[in-house]
């Protein structure tokens, strides 16, 4: 079993930054695919951001349009630990947001590939 727990979520004003930090306990994720979903209020849960497991760790990542070029995930292998740097913030960001572990590494945008889930941190962007 897998345990993921978020943190770092808080207010925020448009424009501005925050960093999340995805702490998984359990297992080693190294080999996971580990993704980021937000859900706003009246919505469905939705891709973010994640990064697949790719050989040698090359920082291969998958995008949403949404945030190409204003967010980034990123791995600590050696804390297990995954990172998501939120920049430009925009209003239309304020949500829950979760992390997820894929033990098959895949990365798929797709909630239901996912079978370790955080309880999420809420993040809030202000005009």
């Amino acid at each position: 079993q897998v345990q993921l727990a978020e943190s770092g979520g808080g207010l925020a004003q448009a424009g501005g930054s925050l960093r999340l930090s995805c702490v998984a306990s359990g297992r080693n994720i190294s080999a996971y695919g580990i993704s980021w979903f937000r859900q706003a209020p009246g919505k469905e849960r939705e891709f973010v951001i994640g990064v697949p497991w790719r050989p040698g760790n090359r920082g291969y990542q998958v995008y949403s349009d949404s945030v190409e070029g204003r967010f980034t995930v990123s791995r600590d292998n050696a804390e297990n630990t995954v990172y998501l740097q939120m920049n430009s913030l925009k209003t239309e960001d304020t949500a829950v947001y979760y992390c997820a572990a894929d033990p098959s590494g895949s990365g798929s945008t797709r909630p239901g590939a996912y079978v370790y889930w955080g309880q999420g941190t809420r993040v809030t962007v202000s005009s």
